[in-house]
């Protein structure tokens, strides 16, 4: 395929528009980073993982890595495994099965909205983002390489 796809007639540059049933064998996915804010105050934060939610698919799923040497340069007296065990929680819920607690009989869209709702605490989830994917789980560790590691 070229550098260069036509639209309408139209070339679209370097990326590729896809209009409304047009997606072929892909499906719309969402996605938010998980963020590791050690000290509010200063806004700053670490990338530390992905949710990535398909509807289509029934697919929730979760990937984490914490860069510790990261962390603590933002934060020397961060509690790494605290921020270590929060993101796993996440993963379990993201699972669901008897480690997913009380988000266990959720459905993977409302596991995922509860993941995604605004919290103030050390891990916070990022904007949602929306794209589309064949494969969610591939989706979830290419976002990872991405956007975290």
């Amino acid at each position: 395929m070229s550098d260069h796809h036509i639209l309408g007639g139209r070339q679209a540059g370097g990326r590729h528009i896809t209009r409304a049933g047009q997606g072929g064998d892909r499906d719309v996915f969402e996605y938010a980073l998980l963020r590791v804010v050690p000290r509010i105050e200063r806004g700053e934060c670490v990338n530390a993982g992905v949710l990535v939610y398909c509807r289509a698919q029934g697919y929730v799923g979760a990937r984490t890595h914490l860069d510790e040497a990261r962390l603590l340069a933002l934060d020397p007296a961060a509690d790494v495994a605290g921020v270590r065990a929060a993101l796993g929680a996440v993963e379990h819920v993201c699972a669901g099965g008897t480690a997913a607690g009380q988000a266990a009989g959720d459905d993977a869209g409302r596991r995922f909205r509860w993941l995604v709702a605004p919290r103030s605490t050390i891990v916070q989830p990022g904007p949602v983002h929306t794209g589309l994917t064949a494969d969610p789980a591939a989706e979830t560790e290419r976002l990872l390489d991405l956007l975290v590691r």
